[in-house]
């Protein structure tokens, strides 16, 4: 399932009197350098945004002057520039989770020989911010800023099943959106999910965003005023079998992420049926 920048529409700006536009448009060519995509011409931009290319001419102009874009010469296209990696990496510096987590997250690593991740949510997307590697040759490589999706894999799935209903309906039809020709496959799968989570308080992934890649999720819940997050444990599928992460991994992860609650102080609003999940 691939993930453009959506235009910012006509009725967004008819319908809303605080929205920004000139803004939204200048974020929405930001997003459009992801890995894979590190250099673009206004061309590309346009192309990806579906902006007029005046208005990218312009966007980007500004942008460069602001500092969070820079223009090479040599290629004659745009890459991003250190404002955005500021703006990126004070946004981290300020994510209390990551220290509290991370001693458990590297033993929980070296236990069970894979890596184990933090991520939220944005759009479509889960991005890492913050990763524990094992001692072991082959583990997962993923870093901090990696982008996986949230539909296939074990943290995207934890993520939805930790949300209220409404907001869950929401993030549902997106995807529904996003990919119509595979719906059906993808729903039955959140559908499992659901169950799985409900029953054992976290989700298992297996190879349903890469053949080779297994993993278990497990939601942050209850932290007022934190954004959404969520933890994987994941790796090789040849080093993870199916009895490995539900009997093993899966209620190890949640007991990890419960403590980081618990420290946060959010243990207390979390709903009932997790509670005493281990």
């Amino acid at each position: 399932m691939t993930q453009s920048a959506d235009p910012i529409s006509i009725e967004d700006q008819n319908t809303d009197r605080q929205f920004v536009n000139a803004l939204a448009r200048g974020l929405e060519l930001l997003r459009c350098f992801q890995p894979g995509k590190a250099y673009l011409t206004n061309a590309d931009l346009a192309r990806e945004t579906g902006f007029p290319k005046p208005t990218v001419s312009r966007l980007t102009y500004t942008l460069c002057k602001l500092g969070y874009l820079e223009f090479s010469e040599h290629l004659g296209k745009y890459q991003l520039a250190s404002g955005v990696l500021g703006l990126g990496y004070s946004m981290l510096a300020n994510l209390d989770v990551r220290n509290l987590a991370r001693p458990a997250m590297q033993e929980l690593a070296e236990h069970s020989r894979v890596s184990v991740a933090i991520g939220v949510r944005d759009r479509l997307s889960m991005i890492y911010v913050e990763t524990c590697r094992s001692s072991a040759r082959v583990t997962l490589r993923l870093d901090v800023g990696s982008r996986i999706p949230i539909a296939t894999t074990s943290m995207g799935k934890a993520l939805i099943c930790g949300m209220a209903d409404d907001e869950r309906d929401g993030v549902m039809d997106e995807i529904r959106n996003a990919d119509p020709e595979n719906w059906s496959r993808l729903r039955k799968d959140l559908e499992k999910a659901f169950r799985d989570y409900d029953s054992t308080g976290f989700c298992i992934a297996l190879g349903e965003w890469q053949p080779e890649i297994r993993a278990v999720g497990v939601p942050l819940l209850g932290m007022r005023g934190e954004k959404q997050m969520a933890f994987n444990c994941g790796g090789p599928a040849y080093l993870l079998a199916r009895d490995k992460l539900e009997t093993d991994l899966g209620p190890r992860l949640v007991e990890l992420v419960r403590n980081v609650e618990k420290s946060m102080g959010g243990y207390a609003s979390l709903p009932n049926s997790t509670k005493g999940t281990a």
